[in-house]
């Protein structure tokens, strides 16, 4: 592949599948989206086809690995160039922002409805039973459309949590084609890595909402920082480092067990 092959495909899936991704965050998050409230089994089902969109569209350009810890991991396993690697990523982190600012763009009437909300702004009413404007406005929950955050904040739990996940995931698209002769799976490994995601999502995301991919934390987690969103409350950077180097240690831990068990 050529490095202009690399860029296109990894920036453009990885945009789809931010915009699909964070865009079912949004449906199911906003106010005034027809799908609020939804719940999770829409967020893992929709994340899962968001992948397998992405997946498709640049599995024949770049090879669609969309994620810094699918990369390492091929690169452990031999089957990328380990020159190539900064370049996939850099191309991911650039996909997972454009992707995260066309969320914004899509839902721009729900964000700003849902934050200018006062039942969403203030935690509190006041004795007449109105909201209190004098309360402390509390953070809109909108960075959970862009990013993930754990129920309970342990950050050996948080980070053993996204190591283990994207063992799963990584181990699963290493071991793609191994009984067809090694020869993979074409298109159909784009479908088993999409049902894959889902297990993940609905067995696995409870605790930390399930990253595994460093750039789809990071890259809209910066888009939300940047973005002129009114009482968007913070970005939670403090946390943003477990997204990152949790799936890249899992990535490698795949690496490594692929080449000891399988390879």
């Amino acid at each position: 592949m050529s490095s202009s092959d690399i860029f296109i495909g990894e920036t453009i899936g990885t945009a789809v599948l931010i915009l699909l991704g964070g865009g079912v965050c949004a449906a199911v998050t906003l106010k005034h989206s027809k799908a609020q409230n939804a719940g999770w089994l829409s967020i893992a089902f929709g994340w899962g086809f968001a992948v397998l969109t992405a997946a498709y569209l640049a599995g024949g350009v770049s090879g669609a690995h969309l994620n810094p810890a699918v990369t390492i991991g091929l690169a452990i396993k031999g089957g990328t160039a380990w020159s190539d690697v900064p370049l996939y990523i850099g191309s991911q982190l650039l996909g997972a922002m454009i992707g995260a600012v066309l969320v914004w763009l899509t839902y721009y009437g729900q964000f700003r409805a849902h934050l200018t909300d006062p039942e969403t702004l203030y935690s509190r009413p006041s004795e007449e039973g109105m909201v209190d404007q004098a309360a402390a406005p509390k953070a809109g929950p909108v960075l959970g459309i862009f990013s993930t955050g754990p129920e309970i904040r342990n950050a050996v739990q948080n980070l053993v949590t996204e190591i283990i996940a994207t063992v799963v995931l990584v181990l699963a698209i290493l071991t793609q084609g191994l009984n067809n002769d090694g020869n993979g799976l074409g298109t159909l490994g784009a479908l088993i890595t999409s049902l894959v995601v889902v297990s993940i999502g609905l067995s696995l995301g409870g605790p930390t909402g399930y990253a595994i991919n460093p750039v789809r934390d990071l890259g809209p987690r910066i888009v939300h920082a940047l973005l002129p969103l009114p009482n968007k409350g913070g970005s939670d950077w403090g946390y943003a480092w477990i997204p990152v180097v949790g799936p890249l240690i899992g990535g490698a831990i795949a690496g490594g067990l692929y080449n000891l068990a399988f390879a």
